[in-house]
Protein backbone atom coordinates (compact mmCIF):
# COMPACT_ATOMS: atom_id res chain seq x y z
CA UNK A 1 0.00 0.00 0.00
CA UNK A 2 1.71 3.38 -0.99
CA UNK A 3 1.12 5.82 1.56
CA UNK A 4 3.73 8.42 0.13
CA UNK A 5 0.73 10.29 -2.34
CA UNK A 6 -0.93 11.87 0.99
CA UNK A 7 -0.41 15.88 1.39
CA UNK A 8 0.14 16.70 4.02
CA UNK A 9 -1.63 20.13 3.81
CA UNK A 10 -4.92 18.65 2.70
CA UNK A 11 -7.60 17.03 5.31
CA UNK A 12 -9.21 13.84 4.69
CA UNK A 13 -12.37 11.78 5.12
CA UNK A 14 -12.89 7.95 6.35
CA UNK A 15 -14.45 7.65 2.47
CA UNK A 16 -11.42 8.94 0.81
CA UNK A 17 -12.02 12.49 -0.04
CA UNK A 18 -9.63 14.92 0.12
CA UNK A 19 -10.18 18.29 1.11
CA UNK A 20 -8.93 22.03 0.78
CA UNK A 21 -10.23 24.74 3.19
CA UNK A 22 -10.20 28.18 1.70
CA UNK A 23 -12.23 30.22 4.40
CA UNK A 24 -15.79 29.55 3.57
CA UNK A 25 -14.98 27.56 0.97
CA UNK A 26 -13.91 23.45 0.70
CA UNK A 27 -12.46 22.31 -2.34
CA UNK A 28 -12.61 18.38 -2.59
CA UNK A 29 -11.71 15.41 -4.48
CA UNK A 30 -10.70 11.86 -4.22
CA UNK A 31 -7.48 10.26 -3.05
CA UNK A 32 -4.44 9.18 -4.63
CA UNK A 33 -5.54 5.69 -2.81
CA UNK A 34 -9.40 5.78 -3.58
CA UNK A 35 -8.25 6.55 -7.35
CA UNK A 36 -6.16 3.39 -7.43
CA UNK A 37 -8.95 1.43 -6.09
CA UNK A 38 -11.25 2.61 -8.59
CA UNK A 39 -8.95 2.06 -11.07
CA UNK A 40 -9.42 3.86 -14.89
CA UNK A 41 -12.16 6.42 -13.98
CA UNK A 42 -14.51 6.58 -17.49
CA UNK A 43 -17.24 8.96 -16.06
CA UNK A 44 -17.92 11.91 -14.08
CA UNK A 45 -21.38 12.40 -13.04
CA UNK A 46 -21.84 16.18 -12.68
CA UNK A 47 -24.26 18.05 -10.69
CA UNK A 48 -25.51 21.23 -11.24
CA UNK A 49 -24.09 24.06 -8.87
CA UNK A 50 -26.40 25.96 -6.78
CA UNK A 51 -27.65 22.61 -4.86
CA UNK A 52 -27.43 22.65 -1.11
CA UNK A 53 -25.76 19.83 0.83
CA UNK A 54 -25.44 18.70 4.39
CA UNK A 55 -22.26 16.89 5.21
CA UNK A 56 -21.91 13.26 4.38
CA UNK A 57 -24.50 13.77 1.59
CA UNK A 58 -23.34 12.15 -1.79
CA UNK A 59 -22.81 14.92 -4.19
CA UNK A 60 -21.61 12.87 -7.51
CA UNK A 61 -21.01 9.93 -8.82
CA UNK A 62 -17.94 8.48 -10.55
CA UNK A 63 -17.79 5.30 -13.11
CA UNK A 64 -14.74 3.18 -13.79
CA UNK A 65 -14.41 0.31 -15.35
CA UNK A 66 -14.47 -1.38 -12.40
CA UNK A 67 -17.20 -0.40 -10.44
CA UNK A 68 -19.40 2.93 -9.20
CA UNK A 69 -18.90 5.26 -6.35
CA UNK A 70 -20.04 8.24 -4.42
CA UNK A 71 -18.40 11.50 -3.64
CA UNK A 72 -19.41 13.08 -0.42
CA UNK A 73 -19.30 16.48 0.66
CA UNK A 74 -17.08 16.51 4.10
CA UNK A 75 -19.64 19.70 5.33
CA UNK A 76 -22.86 21.66 4.94
CA UNK A 77 -23.06 24.09 2.14
CA UNK A 78 -24.08 24.55 -1.93
CA UNK A 79 -21.87 23.78 -4.94
CA UNK A 80 -20.45 26.28 -5.96
CA UNK A 81 -18.47 25.11 -8.66
CA UNK A 82 -17.45 21.38 -10.34
CA UNK A 83 -14.75 21.13 -11.93
CA UNK A 84 -16.00 21.15 -15.75
CA UNK A 85 -13.02 19.50 -17.55
CA UNK A 86 -13.85 16.26 -15.74
CA UNK A 87 -16.59 15.83 -18.07
CA UNK A 88 -14.16 15.30 -21.48
CA UNK A 89 -11.21 14.34 -19.22
CA UNK A 90 -12.12 11.83 -16.49
CA UNK A 91 -8.64 10.50 -16.36
CA UNK A 92 -7.32 13.56 -15.11
CA UNK A 93 -8.79 11.98 -11.75
CA UNK A 94 -6.28 9.00 -11.97
CA UNK A 95 -3.64 10.84 -13.15
CA UNK A 96 -3.52 14.32 -10.94
CA UNK A 97 -6.22 13.57 -8.40
CA UNK A 98 -4.84 16.62 -5.90
CA UNK A 99 -4.63 18.94 -8.90
CA UNK A 100 -6.18 18.59 -11.84
CA UNK A 101 -8.65 16.40 -11.02
CA UNK A 102 -10.29 17.40 -8.22
CA UNK A 103 -14.03 17.47 -8.31
CA UNK A 104 -16.05 20.08 -6.39
CA UNK A 105 -15.81 23.37 -4.68
CA UNK A 106 -18.47 24.10 -1.80
CA UNK A 107 -19.69 27.22 -0.03
CA UNK A 108 -20.08 26.57 3.42
CA UNK A 109 -23.06 27.80 5.26
CA UNK A 110 -20.82 26.52 8.64
CA UNK A 111 -17.44 25.65 9.43
CA UNK A 112 -16.99 22.01 8.88
CA UNK A 113 -16.47 19.76 12.00
CA UNK A 114 -12.68 19.47 12.48
CA UNK A 115 -13.39 16.35 14.61
CA UNK A 116 -14.70 14.62 11.15
CA UNK A 117 -11.87 15.12 9.06
CA UNK A 118 -8.14 13.63 9.14
CA UNK A 119 -4.51 14.75 9.08
CA UNK A 120 -2.60 12.98 6.62
CA UNK A 121 -0.93 10.95 9.49
CA UNK A 122 -4.41 9.68 10.50
CA UNK A 123 -5.63 9.25 6.75
CA UNK A 124 -2.55 7.17 6.34
CA UNK A 125 -3.39 5.04 9.32
CA UNK A 126 -6.41 4.23 7.82
CA UNK A 127 -5.76 2.78 4.26
CA UNK A 128 -2.46 1.00 5.98
CA UNK A 129 -5.32 -0.89 8.32
CA UNK A 130 -7.44 -1.72 5.01
CA UNK A 131 -9.87 1.17 5.08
Amino acid sequence: MDTSKVPEELSYTKTHEWVRIEGDRATVGITDHAQAQLTDIVFVDLPATGKSFSAGASVLVLESVKTVADVYTPGDGTLSEVNGELKAHPEYINQDPYGKGWLFRVALTKPIDRATLLNAAGYRAVIEAGG
